[in-house]
């Protein structure tokens, strides 16, 4: 039987590989990589652990694991105890046991305290505050409901919301978001705070930019308060840092941030982190600090696609009931692709100059007034190319377009090529029949309305005419 204690490390690296062996590395890396093992004796592991929040976890989640490992590698006699971090400069005298021993084979474990009804305090507490309930800075506008799912940020949203459901509980610790201007990020962290807010709205929560946290932090200096800036971070359960590579340079502020990183983190408590750039791409930056950025998950948001971006604006107008016709609608999603913040603020500007002028918004408007938006607009597609497309894509000879034909498949890839011509091009009604044959404007008219029912009722007409309206906008480039 092993029981000198010099065999403590020995024994818990053959209990490391157990347990290795059973949990995602995401798992092992976050609640066993930081215990260290401390001595053996008589059959009894004590492990040093970082905080009291790390030792219940491990208590509530693992222990059933922990107590296969020792006892595959002590034998049924083990016992385990745990020393705990108070603070960040010495281990507690304070040890906290739980038994292997219990009363049946499905019986629970028996926590035995060496100290009786002792617990370990919390350093960080400011006597006299019964109730820590700091100003979150969220806006209430940004949430789940009105983050619009699609391809470029599935990834960033689930997660998201995993942790917004499960602080601090999930693999997700940090989750760290990054992407381009516009493209969420700051949403998607409001929405985050207001779910956590509204599920548990006892627990601190608090938005952040780095900027703020980096004046924050010289006011302190400035005032010989640093203590009380760092003890207020550790007290937050919930905190979302948004342009973290604003802190690239800032040795002092790194620093600090990597203190109130560590405490809170290894107190059980969910950070979430935005940037313009992953992880690996950021320069300026504390080598220690990146490595804990990367801890958790870093998910991406990537420019939104051409049925994300008509979902957004949908969206938007269902929120704001107000009405807007599709062509414009896609006329706006076809032509602004390049960020979310730019694809509303169209649709705002759209909707005021609409309003200052009397007129019912339609593609006229939509062409004079977005000109500031849509940069494409004089490079707009010819009929002739959208004719093309349309016939390529439906497998038709473009010459039948322009034909007397009434075949079913020649009318509807007509109509289609009419459709788009009217949403891309400035030609009136008039011109656009005079380019399918010499058909008059009643025609187009018809044409319009047949394509936005279809769309409206048939799943798969719907899919053709996004799949067209794709390579018309990489036409139109």
């Amino acid at each position: 039987m092993l029981t000198m204690t010099t065999e403590h490390v020995d024994i818990w690296n053959n209990c490391l590989r157990i347990i290795r062996e059973q949990l995602p590395p995401q798992s092992y890396d976050t609640w066993f990589r930081p215990i260290r093992p401390m001595s053996l004796k008589q059959d009894v592991l004590t492990l040093e652990v970082p905080s009291q929040f790390f030792f219940e976890y491990l208590e509530n989640h693992y222990v059933e694991l922990l107590k296969h490992s020792l006892r595959t590698t002590l034998g049924p006699q083990a016992r385990l105890e745990y020393s705990i971090i108070v603070d960040d400069q010495h281990a507690a005298p304070l040890k906290q046991g739980a038994s292997m021993h219990h009363s049946s084979s499905s019986g629970p474990i028996r926590k035995e305290n060496s100290f009786g009804a002792q617990t370990v305090p919390n350093p960080f507490v400011i006597p006299g505050i019964k109730q820590f309930e700091p100003d979150s800075h969220l806006d209430p506008n940004f949430t789940f409901d009105s983050f619009i799912e699609g391809n470029c940020n599935r990834l960033a949203r689930s997660a998201g919301f995993a942790v917004a459901s499960k602080p601090g509980l999930t693999a997700y610790n940090p989750l760290f978001v990054y992407g381009g201007v516009g493209l969420g990020k700051t949403h998607l962290l409001h929405a985050i705070g207001n779910k956590t807010k509204k599920d548990a709205p006892n627990k601190a929560i608090l938005y952040v930019s780095s900027e703020q946290f980096s004046q924050q932090f010289v006011d302190a200096v400035k005032r010989g308060s640093v203590s009380d800036f760092m003890n207020f971070y550790r007290m937050i359960d919930v905190l979302l840092v948004d342009d973290i590579q604003f802190f690239s340079g800032k040795t002092k502020t790194q620093e600090h941030f990597f203190h109130v990183f560590n405490h809170l983190r290894q107190s059980g408590k969910q950070i979430v982190l935005a940037s313009d750039c992953a992880p690996q791409d950021m320069e300026g930056m504390e080598e220690r600090l990146l490595s804990r950025f990367k801890w958790g998950l870093s998910a991406s948001l990537q420019v939104p696609s051409f049925e994300t971006r008509r979902s957004i604006l949908q969206s938007k107008i269902y929120q704001n009931a107000i009405e807007l016709p599709m062509e414009v609608v896609d006329y706006i999603a076809h032509n602004i692709d390049s960020n979310i913040r730019e694809l509303e603020g169209a649709m705002v500007s759209l909707l005021a100059q609409s309003s200052l002028a009397g007129k019912d918004v339609d593609m006229d408007l939509a062409r004079s007034l977005l000109e500031n938006f849509i940069d494409k607009v004089s490079r707009e597609v010819t009929i002739e190319a959208i004719q093309k497309i349309v016939a390529e894509h439906l497998h038709v000879d473009v010459e039948l377009l322009k034909a007397k034909t009434r075949k079913r498949m020649i009318v509807q890839a007509r109509q289609i090529a009419m459709y788009f011509a009217k949403q891309l091009t400035q030609h009136s009604l008039k011109a656009i029949g005079l380019h399918f044959g010499g058909r008059d404007h009643s025609t187009v008219i018809h044409a319009l309305q047949t394509v936005n029912d279809l769309i409206a009722t048939d799943k798969n007409f719907k899919q053709n005419v996004e799949e067209i309206g794709k390579r018309l906008a990489m036409e139109s480039r």
